[in-house]
């Protein structure tokens, strides 16, 4: 606390934005609230497919172009925050998400589904601008507890907003879930504009050289790539089951709809509360010692649903070492990166998200795909193999 309170006068004299209490909380809900959007259409899979009268096959592309859609963004996107006011930009994307997600509401065949898929994941990139900004105002000694509780509330966002959407359509139909996020958008550009402080670029080149100095980190930073192929793993792995999971529960062997799909996030909220401890631990412990125990912990998770998946109580266990496992491995990579280089602190958070959503839309997409043509055996196989990957890019790790 008394490292905060110094940082603070520090932030007062050089007129910079202050990392107050209130701002942390602020940033949270925010990156909980936008990131939402990417996560409304997976218990949703099962009745949109009903729909447009399409295969899993068809729909789980969907979900794999939202993902997409947001590493696109992301590239492109991203790391304007280190040459321009956040604050402006984040009311940008906000109003452009406001479009996209009223875009699904009134999509009325697969392919603007699919269109409007890919721009609500583009335009939901607000969460990547906020957390470098936490980083940047955090103290070194800090940081990965600061972290890891802005991304507590955006974990939760994710976990939640399946429970939110899946309930919801399940009385109310897929539809109303985007409706109603368009609002919220709205409300949060509202209250965004007052609450977040104006902050100076950090960097004055012109657009072409950022992205080319985006690019160059790839070839230099030998961590971020390891790191970033790392994370893509775990994030496949997650992507993969939450993807599966409305078709397991609608077969035969549970006859369940979208509201118990969107349950589930309920129980691997555990994870995200588990957020800040993991921050705390990276900080004394190291980040590299996190990782290789949340590795550990999502291949035990995929043991559990590869064994007892058919049985209600696996599936909860295995929800729980998944969410946590793998968000505390994010967590983790996410403190090592920011600690490369504060003035590409934006530019590096590029290519390692972007690895991680490009790893999250191809679980997405393998795991609708090795669910209609393996079944959820083929499913289970997928999230091992891609922490045998991430164990052995870790394991070479300097």
């Amino acid at each position: 606390m008394e490292s905060l309170n110094n940082d603070f006068v520090k932030n007062k004299i050089e007129n910079k934005p202050v990392l107050s209490n209130l701002l942390i909380m602020v940033m949270a809900i925010a990156c909980g609230v936008t990131v939402a959007n990417l996560y409304y259409i997976q218990p949703l899979l099962a009745d949109i497919a009903k729909t447009f009268n399409v295969s899993e096959v068809n729909v789980g592309f969907a979900a794999m172009l939202t993902q997409i859609g947001y590493a696109v963004g992301m590239i492109f996107i991203l790391p304007l925050g280190d040459i321009k006011e956040r604050r402006n930009l984040i009311t940008v994307m906000l109003l452009l998400s406001v479009l996209s997600l009223t875009s699904m509401f009134f999509s009325n065949n697969i392919s603007m589904l699919i269109i409007s898929s890919f721009a609500v994941g583009f335009t939901s990139i607000i969460p990547q601008l906020l957390i470098p900004l936490a980083a940047q105002l955090s103290p070194p000694k800090e940081r990965g507890k600061i972290i890891g509780t802005v991304m507590s509330g955006l974990l939760i966002g994710i976990l939640v907003s399946r429970t939110f959407s899946g309930i919801l359509g399940g009385y109310l139909g897929w539809r109303m879930v985007y409706i109603i996020a368009a609002i919220m958008m709205i409300v949060l550009m509202i209250a965004l504009r007052k609450l977040i402080p104006v902050s100076k670029p950090v960097s004055n080149i012109n657009y072409i050289e950022l992205l080319k100095s985006t690019i160059g980190l790839i070839k230099t930073e030998s961590l971020l790539r390891k790191v970033s192929i790392n994370g893509a793993m775990m994030f496949a792995a997650f992507s993969a089951f939450w993807t599966s999971l409305t078709f397991l529960l609608g077969s035969s062997h549970y006859n369940m709809g979208s509201q118990v799909a969107g349950l589930f996030g309920l129980v691997g909220i555990v994870g995200a509360f588990a957020a800040p401890l993991v921050g705390r631990m990276a900080d004394k412990r190291g980040s590299r010692f996190v990782t290789g125990i949340c590795i550990t912990i999502v291949i035990i998770s995929y043991v559990l649903f590869l064994f007892l998946g058919f049985k209600i109580l696996g599936l909860i266990l295995g929800v729980i070492l998944l969410d946590l496992g793998v968000q505390s491995g994010n967590i983790s990579n996410q403190t090592i990166v920011h600690s490369l280089n504060e003035e590409m602190r934006n530019r590096i958070n590029t290519v390692y998200m972007v690895s991680f959503f490009l790893g999250g839309s191809l679980g997405s997409f393998l795991g609708s795909y090795n669910y209609a043509h393996f079944g959820w055996y083929g499913v289970c196989i997928l999230g091992i193999a891609t922490q045998i990957i991430a164990a052995i890019v870790h394991k070479t790790a300097k």
